[in-house]
């Protein structure tokens, strides 16, 4: 990011688990030629570091010096950590949750605020996470929050594990989303929150086109100023 960053647009993403942020996102920048930030994969990152080395959840020293530490490589959708290609292992539920559990630490948040803001580059941006239009990127020119019922979120998410070869259960996603629901609005450092001057949908009865056509009429109206779409 540059001392002109803030002539480079930025489309924020944010809402709770399984709502259909990524899949928004990732259409948006499609759509408007921008890069993609899924910002959450970086508190993945962390979580599955701390699991794999055995540091508890509340080791927030140890924990900032994992995120730190973080030398990842992105070649297309894959991940690269530590020599080792991490994708799947990273969308793993258990990672999942100790990625919420990491992302309520202040010291995290601070070390990866840095990372996430390098993002923005020519020709704009569109982020995915729960604090991006509130905290990282509060100047960004289009803010969007989506939310669905707990039950649609928790159907989704078990469709996409088991498409992905994971395993699932839905009982277990329900009570997972809803305590980390919890955990993600509760938490004293940059909370989930729709900022005050976003686009608010709800996912529960829609599809992604729609969703995506909703977004996307919204955002063309709010970019012209950055001659874009």
């Amino acid at each position: 990011m540059t001392s002109s960053a803030s002539s480079i647009p930025v489309v924020t993403i944010d809402g709770p688990a399984a709502s259909g942020k990524g899949t928004l996102a990732a259409g948006l920048a499609a759509t408007l030629g921008f890069h993609l930030l899924d910002s959450g994969i970086f508190y993945r990152m962390v979580g599955w570091k701390a699991l794999e080395s055995g540091v508890p959840l509340t080791d927030e020293a140890t924990l900032i010096r994992l995120a730190v530490g973080l030398r990842p490589r992105f070649d297309g959708e894959a991940v690269w950590l530590d020599g080792r290609e991490v994708s799947r292992t990273l969308r793993q539920q258990e990672v999942g949750t100790a990625a919420s559990k990491v992302a309520a630490l202040e010291g995290v948040r601070a070390a990866l605020l840095h990372a996430q803001r390098m993002a923005r580059r020519l020709p704009g941006l569109v982020a995915d996470g729960r604090d991006m239009g509130t905290v990282v990127f509060p100047d960004a020119a289009c803010k969007i929050f989506i939310t669905a019922g707990v039950e649609a979120r928790a159907q989704r998410r078990h469709k996409q594990l088991i498409e992905k070869g994971l395993p699932s259960n839905i009982t277990t996603l329900l009570q997972e989303i809803g305590e980390r629901d919890a955990r993600d609005a509760g938490r004293d450092v940059a909370p989930l929150k729709a900022a005050p001057d976003a686009l608010k949908i709800d996912t529960t009865t829609l599809d992604a086109p729609a969703v995506l056509a909703q977004a996307l009429t919204y955002c063309r109206s709010r970019l012209d100023d950055f001659a874009v779409c």
